[in-house]
């Protein structure tokens, strides 16, 4: 019997649709957790930093999806990469966990939620920043040599801006932090990311 040859096209759709479904579950999470404020806005009093990262690890999520679709590229899969590749979405979809818990019971506000579970969040964030220079090397040099100047400064920086939010409950350096994040998000996707070519 004659073996077949898997082409990298033929297996490319298979990890979208497992990445799609861990990714389905970040974006379930946190829409759940909103339309939850929605249905009960006086059950807990709202903080506005921790829906500004809801709105963050959001836009996260919807681009992950899309920058994702740069893996076609790759001519070989191994196991190795697609579960390097399935982990980063297991860390999205935790930091979207970490945003709305199962139980606010143990939690007045979720201002204090978040700043009891600030240190979990900021260093999943953290890992987030570090998977992406990784997952760009991935998709090969040609498209690491695209990022790679902005990869070397924005990466440490963000880095250490979570260390500094895991150790501080200053409301100013939060409000700053992700106000700042947002910005550079949206400047980074439209500059960088808005076609696929």
């Amino acid at each position: 019997m004659q073996q077949q040859v898997i082409s990298a096209h033929d297996i490319f759709p298979h990890i979208r649709i497992v990445m799609g479904m861990v990714i389905g579950l970040g974006v379930t999470r946190l829409l759940s957790g909103v339309a939850r404020i929605v249905q009960h806005p006086a059950q807990y009093r709202l903080y506005a930093v921790h829906l500004a990262w809801v709105a963050s690890v959001l836009l996260a999520l919807v681009h992950f999806w899309w920058w994702e679709f740069g893996l076609y590229q790759i001519e070989s899969w191994t196991f190795g990469t697609y579960a390097f590749i399935v982990s980063y979405a297991i860390v999205l979809f935790l930091l979207c966990a970490l945003l709305f818990p199962d139980s606010m019971r143990d939690y007045a506000s979720y201002e204090d939620y978040f700043y009891a579970r600030r240190a979990w969040f900021f260093g999943l964030l953290a890992a987030t920043y570090l998977l992406d220079v990784v997952d760009t090397l991935i998709k090969g040099e040609a498209h690491y040599a695209r990022f790679a100047l902005e990869y070397l400064i924005r990466t440490p920086v963000l880095v250490t801006l979570c260390i500094v939010a895991a150790k501080t409950a200053s409301q100013r350096f939060h409000t700053v932090f992700v106000a700042a994040t947002l910005v550079y998000q949206l400047s980074w996707i439209f500059r960088l990311f808005d076609t696929l070519n």
